[in-house]
């Protein structure tokens, strides 16, 4: 009797785990089943020149429309609002002179926000820094989006 439970309990045990096995196979096939292949020939290579159309009019610039099309697309912000009056504050950060601390300092004690623009360099070597403007709700741009872009860095965790 003690020998026919313990064949029963193996065979269940065996059924049990060949039923996980064929589960887990059947879950990767359909994970790489679902995998969507990409071709960089369907992107677009077209280049498109960034600028601004100045007016001597006083009048706010025109960006184009290209160049509006994709910031319109990726909810981005390249020119302000005309009818409201904002003050956009910005800070190019290539390579860090010592400012930085003091500049968000600032920014912290006086409750302003701005934009830094970063570079890779910047990002991959002031790493605390960086930490500090996204936590202080600072907004963070590339800098030279070329480089940015085409560099591998580490990500930062905040």
């Amino acid at each position: 009797m003690k020998t026919t439970i313990k064949l029963l309990i193996s065979t269940i045990i065996v059924i049990f785990v060949i039923s996980i096995s064929v589960v887990s196979v059947r879950q990767t096939t359909n994970s790489i089943n679902n995998t969507i292949t990409t071709s960089s020939t369907t992107l677009s290579n077209k280049k498109i020149g960034w600028g601004i159309k100045r007016s001597d009019n006083h009048i706010q610039p025109d960006l184009g429309s290209k160049n509006r099309e994709l910031i319109d697309k990726y909810k981005g912000i390249a020119i302000g609002n005309n009818e409201k009056k904002y003050v956009y504050l910005t800070f190019d950060e290539g390579y860090e002179a010592g400012y930085t601390p003091d500049i968000l300092k600032v920014l912290k004690e006086n409750q302003v926000n701005a934009t830094f623009f970063l570079t890779a360099h910047f990002v991959n070597t002031q790493e605390d820094l960086v930490k500090e403007m996204i936590n202080n709700g600072h907004i963070i741009g590339n800098h030279t989006p070329k480089y940015l872009m085409s560099i591998s860095y580490k990500k930062i965790k905040c």
